[in-house]
């Protein structure tokens, strides 16, 4: 099938209209999802419909982003199976509709973590930052949580149990009950001819003691060997491994791909700041810490025969809406991307 660059699309949350990404070169399709509860089935009806509105515009949906695992699968609950049962529902009427790929993760209670939603840069752009130092004195346990909005996506009680049944499970414990999960999913999903495409954490440490797994090499490593198939892959997110320097990213993707082992490619630059602080920026190399070219030409050496998207951007030209997921930045990531891509491969 070759490399397709495609765009996260939300079917509310942005407002993006369909036709506008349609209009970006080179973007042949997008990464959708529904917002259903987490638990859900998708149901096959549901995934139909949206995949029809996307088709009207002359776009694929091959990939789905997100159908995320319930934090009672992580925590290893006696509930598991029933969520497990429904999640396996999902992805069986998800091949039913044609769906190719689909991205997730296993990370405890916050997906993403960042301590600012519009940290300005110099050219007046804003973008997400990470200030390791507002973490360490950021007691979410106390009461005195209140970063990126996720006090809205928890109760101060719900946060705190969860973070105490976090204490329990432990890193072994997490690791545990992720190998339950794809034992359980992953067989089922080659029957459907689904790839799992899992997501690293982000960033790539522990937060709050929080256990967090899929960091680096030695534990990709062994996440892939749990269930040894390319139903059981990665979304490889350069932004997410590339908060620290210890993750050689276009090694990893050479070895990976190559393996065909990465089914999805999140590629974006971020910059590193002192410690463990980041802020993201726009695509471009030298606005990062991330060599985008070297990132690019890894994939195509690799003979990379999956989806790509620009992922994070900064808000720019007055635009409203969901920070990091506005339409013009990632526009602009797109095209620069694709215009390595080509200059590459020519």
């Amino acid at each position: 099938m070759g490399m397709k660059m495609i765009f996260r699309w939300y079917t509310k949350a942005n407002g993006i209209d369909l036709g506008y990404i349609r209009q970006i070169p080179g973007v042949t399709g997008i990464a959708g999802e529904l917002p259903n509860e987490v638990g859900e089935i998708w149901k096959l009806e549901d995934i139909l419909a949206l995949k029809r509105q996307v088709e009207e515009y002359g776009l694929e949906m091959e990939v789905i982003e997100s159908v995320k695992v319930h934090e009672d699968i992580k925590l290893g609950r006696k509930s598991r199976d029933l969520y497990i049962n429904n999640y396996i529902e999902t992805i069986r009427n998800l091949g039913k509709a044609g769906i190719k790929v689909v991205c997730y993760d296993f990370m405890p209670v916050f997906d993403w973590m960042r301590t600012e939603t519009e940290r300005r840069l110099p050219d007046g752009s804003t973008v997400l930052a990470y200030d390791h130092e507002v973490i360490k004195r950021t007691d979410p346990l106390r009461g005195d949580f209140a970063l990126c909005d996720w006090e809205m996506v928890y109760s101060q009680k719900e946060l705190k149990d969860l973070i105490e049944s976090y204490e329990d499970v432990g890193q072994e414990g997490l690791w545990r009950n992720l190998e339950y999960f794809l034992k359980a999913v992953i067989p089922e999903a080659e029957k459907a001819g689904v790839r799992m495409a899992m997501h690293p954490d982000d960033p790539c440490w522990p937060v709050f003691g929080l256990p967090r797994i899929i960091t680096n090499e030695e534990n990709i490593d062994r996440f892939l060997a749990i269930e040894d198939s390319p139903y059981n892959a990665l979304t490889f997110c350069t932004g997410s491994m590339g908060c620290t320097a210890d993750n050689d990213l276009p090694r990893l993707i050479g070895k990976y791909a190559s393996a065909d082992r990465i089914a999805f490619g999140h590629v974006r630059n971020v910059k590193r700041l002192s410690g463990r602080s980041f802020e993201e920026s726009a695509h471009f190399s030298k606005a990062g810490s991330l060599n985008m070219v070297e990132i690019m030409k890894a994939y195509i050496d690799a003979g990379y025969q999956g989806y790509i998207r620009p992922d994070h951007g900064r808000r720019i030209w007055g635009e409203k809406g969901g920070a990091g997921y506005g339409l013009y930045d990632r526009a602009l990531g797109a095209m620069y991307l694709t215009g390595i891509w080509e200059a590459l491969e020519k």
